[in-house]
Protein backbone atom coordinates (compact mmCIF):
# COMPACT_ATOMS: atom_id res chain seq x y z
CA UNK A 1 0.00 0.00 0.00
CA UNK A 2 0.55 3.63 -0.62
CA UNK A 3 0.29 6.19 1.81
CA UNK A 4 0.63 9.98 1.02
CA UNK A 5 0.09 12.76 3.78
CA UNK A 6 -1.32 15.21 2.33
CA UNK A 7 -0.91 19.33 3.18
CA UNK A 8 -3.01 20.59 5.05
CA UNK A 9 -4.87 23.48 3.04
CA UNK A 10 -7.73 24.31 5.64
CA UNK A 11 -7.44 27.95 6.41
CA UNK A 12 -5.93 29.09 9.57
CA UNK A 13 -3.07 26.72 8.65
CA UNK A 14 -2.97 24.02 10.51
CA UNK A 15 0.33 22.66 10.79
CA UNK A 16 0.05 18.98 12.98
CA UNK A 17 0.53 15.78 10.33
CA UNK A 18 -0.46 12.08 11.02
CA UNK A 19 3.26 11.16 10.85
CA UNK A 20 6.65 12.44 11.95
CA UNK A 21 9.66 11.67 9.68
CA UNK A 22 10.64 9.46 12.42
CA UNK A 23 7.42 7.92 12.50
CA UNK A 24 6.80 7.47 8.20
CA UNK A 25 10.29 5.41 8.83
CA UNK A 26 9.31 3.50 11.79
CA UNK A 27 6.25 2.20 9.47
CA UNK A 28 8.10 1.55 6.34
CA UNK A 29 10.38 -0.87 8.41
CA UNK A 30 7.76 -2.28 10.40
CA UNK A 31 5.15 -2.57 7.50
CA UNK A 32 7.19 -4.41 4.45
CA UNK A 33 5.32 -3.53 1.18
CA UNK A 34 4.11 -0.21 2.83
CA UNK A 35 5.28 3.54 1.19
CA UNK A 36 5.04 6.54 2.51
CA UNK A 37 5.02 9.93 0.30
CA UNK A 38 4.90 13.16 1.47
CA UNK A 39 3.15 16.11 -0.36
CA UNK A 40 5.70 19.33 0.17
CA UNK A 41 4.58 22.24 2.54
CA UNK A 42 5.85 25.14 4.11
CA UNK A 43 3.61 25.60 7.16
CA UNK A 44 3.81 21.53 8.24
CA UNK A 45 5.64 21.93 11.89
CA UNK A 46 8.21 19.44 10.41
CA UNK A 47 9.46 20.67 7.35
CA UNK A 48 10.46 18.94 4.26
CA UNK A 49 13.60 18.28 4.30
CA UNK A 50 13.12 16.71 7.74
CA UNK A 51 11.51 14.04 5.71
CA UNK A 52 14.08 13.73 3.16
CA UNK A 53 16.50 13.30 5.96
CA UNK A 54 14.76 10.07 6.65
CA UNK A 55 14.50 8.74 3.25
CA UNK A 56 10.57 9.74 2.36
CA UNK A 57 10.08 11.18 -0.70
CA UNK A 58 8.51 14.76 -1.05
CA UNK A 59 6.56 15.19 -3.91
CA UNK A 60 3.29 17.20 -5.19
CA UNK A 61 1.67 14.30 -7.18
CA UNK A 62 0.05 12.11 -4.76
CA UNK A 63 -2.13 10.77 -7.63
CA UNK A 64 -0.60 7.01 -7.65
CA UNK A 65 -1.43 7.14 -3.63
CA UNK A 66 -3.83 4.54 -2.54
CA UNK A 67 -4.63 5.95 1.10
CA UNK A 68 -4.22 9.54 1.80
CA UNK A 69 -4.11 11.09 5.12
CA UNK A 70 -4.37 14.41 6.77
CA UNK A 71 -5.44 15.84 9.77
CA UNK A 72 -8.27 18.39 9.17
CA UNK A 73 -11.00 19.21 6.41
CA UNK A 74 -9.53 18.70 2.67
CA UNK A 75 -10.47 21.89 0.04
CA UNK A 76 -12.67 20.73 -2.49
CA UNK A 77 -10.26 21.70 -5.14
CA UNK A 78 -7.82 19.50 -3.59
CA UNK A 79 -9.88 16.10 -3.57
CA UNK A 80 -8.87 12.87 -5.91
CA UNK A 81 -11.51 10.81 -6.82
CA UNK A 82 -11.30 7.42 -6.18
CA UNK A 83 -9.42 7.64 -3.04
CA UNK A 84 -9.57 6.63 0.40
CA UNK A 85 -8.80 9.25 3.02
CA UNK A 86 -8.34 9.72 6.21
CA UNK A 87 -9.06 12.96 8.01
CA UNK A 88 -11.36 14.78 10.60
CA UNK A 89 -14.35 15.31 8.45
CA UNK A 90 -16.54 17.64 11.05
CA UNK A 91 -19.46 16.22 9.16
CA UNK A 92 -21.21 12.96 11.55
CA UNK A 93 -22.71 16.16 13.30
CA UNK A 94 -24.53 17.10 10.37
CA UNK A 95 -22.28 20.33 10.14
CA UNK A 96 -23.97 22.99 7.94
CA UNK A 97 -20.74 24.59 6.71
CA UNK A 98 -19.35 20.95 5.79
CA UNK A 99 -22.47 19.77 3.98
CA UNK A 100 -20.71 20.49 0.34
CA UNK A 101 -17.31 18.45 1.46
CA UNK A 102 -19.55 15.39 1.93
CA UNK A 103 -21.51 16.00 -0.74
CA UNK A 104 -18.72 16.01 -3.11
CA UNK A 105 -16.70 13.91 -1.54
CA UNK A 106 -19.72 11.38 -2.84
CA UNK A 107 -19.81 12.72 -6.04
CA UNK A 108 -15.90 11.92 -6.61
CA UNK A 109 -16.52 8.28 -5.40
CA UNK A 110 -13.98 9.11 -1.89
CA UNK A 111 -13.75 6.62 0.54
CA UNK A 112 -13.87 8.49 3.53
CA UNK A 113 -12.69 6.98 7.06
CA UNK A 114 -12.71 9.54 9.86
CA UNK A 115 -11.04 9.63 13.05
CA UNK A 116 -13.33 10.74 15.50
CA UNK A 117 -15.49 7.38 14.84
CA UNK A 118 -12.53 4.79 14.91
CA UNK A 119 -13.45 2.95 17.53
CA UNK A 120 -12.80 0.03 19.62
CA UNK A 121 -15.24 -2.77 19.54
CA UNK A 122 -16.75 -1.42 22.78
CA UNK A 123 -17.56 2.19 21.58
CA UNK A 124 -14.22 3.76 22.83
CA UNK A 125 -12.19 6.34 20.80
CA UNK A 126 -9.16 5.10 19.34
CA UNK A 127 -7.36 8.05 18.78
CA UNK A 128 -7.93 12.11 18.80
CA UNK A 129 -5.48 15.23 19.99
CA UNK A 130 -8.10 14.99 23.00
CA UNK A 131 -5.01 15.43 25.63
CA UNK A 132 -3.00 18.39 23.88
CA UNK A 133 -6.73 20.28 23.50
CA UNK A 134 -7.15 19.61 26.97
CA UNK A 135 -3.84 20.92 28.52
CA UNK A 136 -3.58 23.82 25.79
CA UNK A 137 -7.15 24.66 26.51
CA UNK A 138 -7.27 24.87 30.20
CA UNK A 139 -3.96 26.34 29.96
CA UNK A 140 -5.68 29.66 28.10
CA UNK A 141 -8.16 29.33 30.78
CA UNK A 142 -6.17 30.23 33.05
CA UNK A 143 -4.10 32.91 30.45
CA UNK A 144 -7.43 34.24 30.42
CA UNK A 145 -8.24 34.38 34.36
CA UNK A 146 -5.01 35.90 34.31
CA UNK A 147 -5.59 38.87 32.34
CA UNK A 148 -8.83 39.36 33.27
CA UNK A 149 -7.54 39.82 37.35
CA UNK A 150 -4.11 41.48 36.36
CA UNK A 151 -2.69 38.49 38.09
CA UNK A 152 -0.38 37.41 36.20
CA UNK A 153 0.87 37.45 31.99
CA UNK A 154 1.82 34.34 30.85
CA UNK A 155 3.11 33.19 27.58
CA UNK A 156 1.17 31.85 25.31
CA UNK A 157 1.20 28.12 24.32
CA UNK A 158 2.04 28.82 20.78
CA UNK A 159 5.33 30.45 21.54
CA UNK A 160 6.46 27.42 24.08
CA UNK A 161 9.06 25.72 22.40
CA UNK A 162 7.17 22.05 23.05
CA UNK A 163 4.79 21.08 26.15
CA UNK A 164 7.90 20.62 27.91
CA UNK A 165 8.24 24.07 28.37
CA UNK A 166 4.15 25.19 28.88
CA UNK A 167 4.42 22.95 31.44
CA UNK A 168 7.49 24.37 33.57
CA UNK A 169 5.48 27.69 33.07
CA UNK A 170 2.82 26.16 35.06
CA UNK A 171 4.56 24.39 37.80
CA UNK A 172 5.84 27.60 38.85
CA UNK A 173 2.49 29.80 38.75
CA UNK A 174 0.90 30.29 41.63
CA UNK A 175 -2.76 30.52 41.02
CA UNK A 176 -4.49 33.32 43.77
CA UNK A 177 -7.95 32.02 45.18
CA UNK A 178 -10.20 30.68 42.62
CA UNK A 179 -12.92 28.44 41.99
CA UNK A 180 -12.66 26.25 38.29
CA UNK A 181 -15.77 23.63 37.56
CA UNK A 182 -14.52 21.29 34.92
CA UNK A 183 -16.88 19.26 32.40
CA UNK A 184 -16.49 15.92 30.78
CA UNK A 185 -14.33 12.50 31.98
CA UNK A 186 -12.49 11.76 28.47
CA UNK A 187 -9.35 12.20 27.03
CA UNK A 188 -9.90 15.98 26.89
CA UNK A 189 -10.81 16.43 30.30
CA UNK A 190 -7.94 13.95 31.12
CA UNK A 191 -5.51 16.81 29.49
CA UNK A 192 -7.35 19.50 31.84
CA UNK A 193 -6.45 17.58 34.44
CA UNK A 194 -2.94 16.91 33.97
CA UNK A 195 -2.61 20.45 34.04
CA UNK A 196 -4.07 21.19 36.79
CA UNK A 197 -2.38 18.56 38.70
CA UNK A 198 0.68 20.31 37.68
CA UNK A 199 -0.37 22.96 39.04
CA UNK A 200 -1.48 22.21 42.63
CA UNK A 201 -5.04 22.79 42.20
CA UNK A 202 -6.76 21.46 45.28
CA UNK A 203 -9.24 18.71 43.75
CA UNK A 204 -12.98 18.91 45.57
CA UNK A 205 -15.95 16.58 44.93
CA UNK A 206 -18.95 18.41 43.36
CA UNK A 207 -20.76 18.07 46.81
CA UNK A 208 -18.16 19.56 48.54
CA UNK A 209 -17.68 22.10 45.59
CA UNK A 210 -21.09 23.59 46.77
CA UNK A 211 -20.80 23.17 50.43
CA UNK A 212 -17.32 24.35 50.70
CA UNK A 213 -17.99 28.09 50.00
CA UNK A 214 -15.20 30.20 51.76
CA UNK A 215 -11.73 28.90 50.47
CA UNK A 216 -8.27 30.55 50.60
CA UNK A 217 -6.49 28.47 47.53
CA UNK A 218 -7.78 28.00 44.07
CA UNK A 219 -9.91 24.69 44.12
CA UNK A 220 -11.92 22.75 41.30
CA UNK A 221 -14.08 20.11 40.49
CA UNK A 222 -14.82 17.60 38.07
CA UNK A 223 -17.99 17.05 36.75
CA UNK A 224 -19.11 14.12 34.98
CA UNK A 225 -22.97 13.63 33.05
CA UNK A 226 -25.00 12.96 36.34
CA UNK A 227 -23.49 15.85 38.42
CA UNK A 228 -25.11 18.06 35.68
CA UNK A 229 -28.10 16.63 33.98
CA UNK A 230 -31.65 14.78 35.00
CA UNK A 231 -34.06 12.90 33.85
CA UNK A 232 -36.75 14.96 33.34
CA UNK A 233 -39.37 12.51 34.79
CA UNK A 234 -37.36 12.50 37.98
CA UNK A 235 -36.07 8.93 37.17
CA UNK A 236 -32.50 7.80 38.47
CA UNK A 237 -29.95 8.88 36.09
CA UNK A 238 -28.70 5.79 33.92
CA UNK A 239 -25.51 6.79 31.82
CA UNK A 240 -26.01 4.34 28.71
CA UNK A 241 -29.84 5.55 28.74
CA UNK A 242 -28.67 9.30 28.73
CA UNK A 243 -26.09 8.99 25.71
CA UNK A 244 -29.07 6.86 24.22
CA UNK A 245 -31.80 9.29 24.53
CA UNK A 246 -29.97 12.79 25.86
CA UNK A 247 -33.25 14.46 24.89
CA UNK A 248 -35.19 12.78 28.07
CA UNK A 249 -32.73 14.91 30.43
CA UNK A 250 -32.84 18.46 31.54
CA UNK A 251 -29.78 20.52 32.87
CA UNK A 252 -28.61 20.66 36.58
CA UNK A 253 -25.77 22.52 36.09
CA UNK A 254 -27.29 25.96 37.47
CA UNK A 255 -26.17 24.85 41.13
CA UNK A 256 -22.79 25.34 39.77
CA UNK A 257 -23.14 28.64 38.24
CA UNK A 258 -22.86 30.47 41.12
CA UNK A 259 -19.78 28.71 42.41
CA UNK A 260 -17.64 29.17 40.07
CA UNK A 261 -15.34 31.59 38.52
CA UNK A 262 -13.80 29.71 35.43
CA UNK A 263 -15.31 26.85 33.56
CA UNK A 264 -14.09 24.77 31.48
CA UNK A 265 -16.31 22.48 28.83
CA UNK A 266 -14.27 19.40 27.75
CA UNK A 267 -17.49 17.16 27.65
CA UNK A 268 -18.59 15.82 24.60
CA UNK A 269 -22.27 17.12 23.49
CA UNK A 270 -24.74 16.13 21.76
CA UNK A 271 -27.36 18.32 20.51
CA UNK A 272 -29.69 16.28 21.70
CA UNK A 273 -28.60 16.78 24.85
CA UNK A 274 -29.77 19.51 27.37
CA UNK A 275 -27.59 22.94 27.15
CA UNK A 276 -25.21 23.65 30.15
CA UNK A 277 -27.32 27.12 30.82
CA UNK A 278 -29.25 29.33 28.97
CA UNK A 279 -28.12 33.05 28.09
CA UNK A 280 -31.40 34.58 30.32
CA UNK A 281 -29.68 32.65 33.14
CA UNK A 282 -25.70 34.65 32.40
CA UNK A 283 -27.58 37.81 32.62
CA UNK A 284 -28.76 37.10 36.41
CA UNK A 285 -26.82 38.20 39.85
CA UNK A 286 -25.80 35.09 40.76
CA UNK A 287 -24.25 33.72 37.98
CA UNK A 288 -20.56 33.84 39.17
CA UNK A 289 -19.12 32.28 35.86
CA UNK A 290 -16.42 35.08 34.45
CA UNK A 291 -14.31 33.18 32.13
CA UNK A 292 -15.08 30.06 30.03
CA UNK A 293 -12.72 28.19 28.50
CA UNK A 294 -14.82 25.97 25.80
CA UNK A 295 -12.57 23.23 24.41
CA UNK A 296 -15.66 21.46 22.71
CA UNK A 297 -16.14 24.69 20.95
CA UNK A 298 -19.56 23.71 19.32
CA UNK A 299 -20.93 27.00 17.86
CA UNK A 300 -24.55 28.01 19.74
CA UNK A 301 -24.10 24.49 21.27
CA UNK A 302 -23.50 23.32 25.32
CA UNK A 303 -22.47 26.56 26.26
CA UNK A 304 -25.00 29.90 24.71
CA UNK A 305 -21.91 32.09 24.68
CA UNK A 306 -19.62 30.45 22.16
CA UNK A 307 -20.61 32.18 19.64
CA UNK A 308 -18.13 31.47 16.81
CA UNK A 309 -14.49 29.87 17.25
CA UNK A 310 -11.51 32.07 18.15
CA UNK A 311 -8.21 32.23 16.97
CA UNK A 312 -4.61 31.09 18.18
CA UNK A 313 -3.96 34.91 17.38
CA UNK A 314 -6.75 36.11 19.21
CA UNK A 315 -7.81 33.25 21.43
CA UNK A 316 -10.56 35.17 23.65
CA UNK A 317 -13.40 37.63 22.98
CA UNK A 318 -15.59 39.06 25.28
CA UNK A 319 -19.80 38.12 25.71
CA UNK A 320 -22.02 40.35 26.48
CA UNK A 321 -24.31 39.06 28.52
CA UNK A 322 -26.96 41.70 28.85
CA UNK A 323 -27.21 41.90 24.58
CA UNK A 324 -25.99 38.56 24.02
CA UNK A 325 -23.28 40.25 21.23
CA UNK A 326 -19.95 39.77 21.24
CA UNK A 327 -17.16 42.52 21.71
CA UNK A 328 -13.53 42.84 21.94
CA UNK A 329 -11.85 41.01 24.48
CA UNK A 330 -11.18 42.40 28.02
CA UNK A 331 -13.45 45.35 26.68
CA UNK A 332 -15.52 45.38 30.01
CA UNK A 333 -15.47 43.69 33.30
CA UNK A 334 -19.27 43.09 33.17
CA UNK A 335 -18.36 41.09 30.07
CA UNK A 336 -17.59 37.34 30.22
CA UNK A 337 -14.26 36.44 28.27
CA UNK A 338 -14.79 33.26 26.32
CA UNK A 339 -11.95 31.41 24.98
CA UNK A 340 -13.15 29.02 22.26
CA UNK A 341 -9.95 28.17 19.72
CA UNK A 342 -10.89 25.11 17.92
CA UNK A 343 -7.41 23.94 16.81
CA UNK A 344 -6.34 23.87 20.78
CA UNK A 345 -3.39 21.58 19.71
CA UNK A 346 -2.01 23.23 16.84
CA UNK A 347 -0.20 25.70 19.41
CA UNK A 348 1.84 22.66 20.39
CA UNK A 349 1.84 20.63 17.03
CA UNK A 350 5.21 19.01 16.74
CA UNK A 351 3.94 17.06 20.67
CA UNK A 352 0.73 16.36 19.14
CA UNK A 353 1.59 14.92 16.34
CA UNK A 354 3.98 12.85 17.84
CA UNK A 355 1.58 11.48 20.32
CA UNK A 356 -1.46 11.24 17.30
CA UNK A 357 1.04 8.97 15.37
CA UNK A 358 1.91 6.76 17.61
CA UNK A 359 -1.34 6.00 18.52
CA UNK A 360 -2.26 5.52 15.17
CA UNK A 361 0.95 3.29 13.93
CA UNK A 362 0.00 0.67 17.24
CA UNK A 363 -3.74 0.70 16.67
CA UNK A 364 -4.88 2.14 13.45
CA UNK A 365 -2.47 1.05 10.68
CA UNK A 366 -2.17 -2.81 11.66
CA UNK A 367 -6.11 -2.68 10.93
CA UNK A 368 -5.47 -1.18 7.61
CA UNK A 369 -2.73 -2.84 6.13
CA UNK A 370 -3.77 -6.14 7.54
CA UNK A 371 -6.52 -8.18 9.12
CA UNK A 372 -9.35 -6.03 10.36
CA UNK A 373 -11.57 -8.41 12.78
CA UNK A 374 -12.66 -6.25 15.09
CA UNK A 375 -13.80 -3.96 11.83
CA UNK A 376 -12.13 -0.81 13.33
CA UNK A 377 -11.97 0.45 9.69
CA UNK A 378 -15.12 -0.29 8.67
CA UNK A 379 -16.80 1.08 11.49
CA UNK A 380 -15.05 4.27 10.53
CA UNK A 381 -15.58 4.43 6.96
CA UNK A 382 -18.24 7.20 6.54
CA UNK A 383 -18.82 6.78 2.76
CA UNK A 384 -17.95 3.79 0.09
CA UNK A 385 -18.52 3.13 -3.46
CA UNK A 386 -20.58 6.72 -3.94
CA UNK A 387 -22.77 6.44 -1.10
CA UNK A 388 -23.29 6.94 2.85
CA UNK A 389 -22.52 3.41 4.64
CA UNK A 390 -25.08 1.42 6.57
CA UNK A 391 -23.86 3.20 9.82
CA UNK A 392 -24.10 6.70 8.42
CA UNK A 393 -27.55 6.73 6.80
CA UNK A 394 -28.35 9.22 9.16
CA UNK A 395 -26.99 11.99 7.01
CA UNK A 396 -29.13 11.10 3.89
CA UNK A 397 -31.48 14.26 4.54
CA UNK A 398 -28.26 16.30 5.86
CA UNK A 399 -26.91 15.42 2.63
CA UNK A 400 -30.36 16.78 0.69
CA UNK A 401 -30.05 20.24 2.56
CA UNK A 402 -33.09 19.24 5.37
Amino acid sequence: MKIGIIREGKYPPDMRVPFSPDQCRTIAERFPGTEIVVQPSAIRCFSDDEYRQCNIPVQEDLSTCDVLMGVKEVPLSALIPDKTYFFFSHTIKKQVYNRTLLQEIIRQNIRLIDYEVLTEKEGLRIIGFGRFAGLVGAYNGLLTMGKRNNWFDLKPAHRCLDLAEMMEIVRELKLPPCRIALTGGGRVAGGVLELLHALSVKQLSPDEFLTVIDTTEAVFTQLNPDDYNRHRRGLSFDLSHFFSHPEEYESNFLRFCQHTDLLIAAAYWDPKAPVLFSSEKMTQNDFRIRVIADITCDIDGSVPSTKRASSIAEPVYDYDPQTGKICPAFSSEKHIQVMAVDNLPCELPRDASLDFGNNLIERVLPHLLGDDPDRIIQRATVTANGTLTDRFAYLSDFLQGK
